[in-house]
C-alpha cells in the first residue's frame, strides 16, 4: 500500500521551458516513461497516438506544444507571427477533433498573444497563459472533487470507465477527484474501474494511478457492469466528459453511454463531472458532435497480437453520446447542474462571462 500523500498523485505533463515532459501512458501500467517533447510535430503525435489522453490533459498539452513551437517562430512583424501561430493552431486542433479542450486551449492562446505589441512579447504571454491554463485545471480539478464527494458517504461503491483521473489532468483529476480527496479525508470508498475496450485506459491507467494513491480499486471487464451492479451492490456511477452540448448532452469514451442506461435499469445515480471548458454551449445537442473513428487494429489486435480473422469489418467509435436525460447531475468547479441542463447551463455560461468581464 501506497502512502497517502500529494506525492501519490501522478502527473501528466509539465512544462520544462525548452520541452514538454509527458508520461507516455501508452507504456503505463507496466512502465512509467516520461517523454522529452521538442517540437510541434512531437507533441501532436503524443496526442495522436494517446500518449496523452484525457481533455484537459490533451488541452494542457497542446498549449505547451503551441508555445513551445512559437517560441522558433521568425518574424520581422507582428501580423507575420500570428499567420504562422494560427497555422501552427490549425495544425494542432487537427490532432484529434471530438474533445472540445484541445481547441479551447488552442484559442485562449492565440487571443493571449493578440494581447502583445512585440514578436518577444507575444511568446512570453504565450508560455505564461498555457502555465496558467495548468494551475487553474489543478484548482478546478479539486473543486469538482469537493463538489463531486457531497455526492457520496463512507462505504459508498462507485463504478466509473475509462481514465478521468490526474494524468488525464493537471492533478486529481474531473470522475476520479474524488477518489483521491475522499482518501486524504479517510473516507471509505469502494471503486469499481471498467476496463475500457478496446485500449483499456480502466484496466492500464484508472486502476494503476487510484493504486498509487492506495484507493480501494476493483478492476472488472466492460461486459461485466451489469452484474457487478447488481451483485455488489453499486451506489452510483461517475464519468468524465470530452464535451458537453447545450442541452447537457455528454460525450465521452466510449461504453459509457451503456452505463447510463444501466444506471436507470437499476435506479442509481449517474453522473458526469467535467471542468466548464469541456462544455460547448455552440452545440444544440449530441447530434452535433464529431465522434472520432480509430485504427481497426485497436480493435483487431490486443499488445499487437491479432485476435480477430482477417478480412473482418471493424467499426471503432472512440466515444458515444449519453444523452442529458440519463444524466443525474453535471458536476463542475462551479457546483453541481441538475433538471433543466438546457436553461442551467445557459446561466452558468451567462456568469462565467460576467465573471470574466469583471
Amino acid at each position: 500500500m501506497h502512502e497517502n500523500n500529494n506525492n501519490c498523485i501522478p502527473r501528466s505533463v509539465e512544462w520544462k521551458e525548452t520541452s514538454i515532459s509527458l508520461l507516455n501512458q501508452q507504456k503505463l501500467p507496466h512502465e512509467t516513461e516520461y517523454l522529452e517533447l521538442k517540437t510541434i510535430e512531437d507533441v501532436w503525435d503524443a496526442i495522436t497516438t494517446l500518449k496523452v489522453r484525457g481533455a484537459p490533459a490533451i488541452g494542457i498539452a497542446a498549449a505547451f506544444g503551441l508555445a513551445l513551437s512559437a517560441a522558433d517562430i521568425s518574424a520581422d512583424s507582428l501580423d507575420s507571427f500570428h499567420r504562422q501561430l494560427n497555422s501552427q493552431k490549425d495544425y494542432l486542433a487537427g490532432s484529434r477533433p471530438t474533445a472540445v479542450n484541445l481547441a479551447w486551449a488552442l484559442d485562449r492562446l492565440v487571443k493571449a498573444a493578440q494581447k502583445a505589441i512585440s514578436v518577444n512579447e507575444a511568446k512570453t504571454l504565450l508560455i505564461h497563459e498555457a502555465i496558467r491554463i495548468q494551475v487553474e485545471d489543478e484548482e478546478t480539478c479539486r473543486l469538482i472533487g469537493e463538489n463531486a464527494l457531497s455526492l457520496f458517504k463512507a462505504g459508498d461503491k462507485v463504478m466509473t470507465i475509462c481514465n478521468a483521473g490526474s494524468i488525464a489532468t493537471a492533478k486529481y483529476g474531473t470522475a476520479l477527484a474524488p477518489f483521491y480527496l475522499a482518501k486524504q479525508k479517510d473516507i471509505s470508498l469502494e471503486v469499481y474501474a471498467c476496463e475500457t475496450r478496446p485500449v483499456l485506459q480502466g484496466a492500464r491507467l484508472t486502476a494503476w494511478e487510484l493504486l498509487q494513491a492506495g484507493v480501494d480499486v476493483t478492476l472488472i471487464t466492460d461486459n461485466m457492469a451489469a452484474h457487478t451492479m447488481k451483485s455488489k451492490g453499486i451506489t452510483s456511477i461517475i464519468v468524465g466528459a470530452d464535451r458537453i452540448t447545450a442541452n447537457g448532452d455528454t460525450a465521452n469514451k466510449i461504453g459509457t453511454y451503456n452505463l447510463a442506461i444501466l444506471a436507470k435499469a437499476f435506479d442509481i445515480p449517474f453522473y458526469v463531472a467535467a471542468p466548464l471548458s469541456t462544455f460547448d454551449p455552440s452545440l444544440d445537442s449530441g447530434k452535433s458532435i464529431p465522434i472520432e473513428e480509430r485504427n481497426p487494429e485497436e480493435v483487431t489486435h490486443l499488445h499487437g497480437v491479432r485476435i480477430a480473422p482477417e478480412g473482418v469489418n471493424v467499426f471503432n467509435p472512440a466515444f458515444d453520446v449519453t444523452p442529458s436525460e440519463l444524466i443525474t447531475g453535471i458536476v463542475t468547479e462551479r457546483g453541481i447542474l441538475t433538471g433543466d441542463y438546457l436553461s442551467k447551463i445557459r446561466n452558468l455560461f451567462k456568469e462565467e462571462a460576467q465573471y470574466v468581464e469583471s
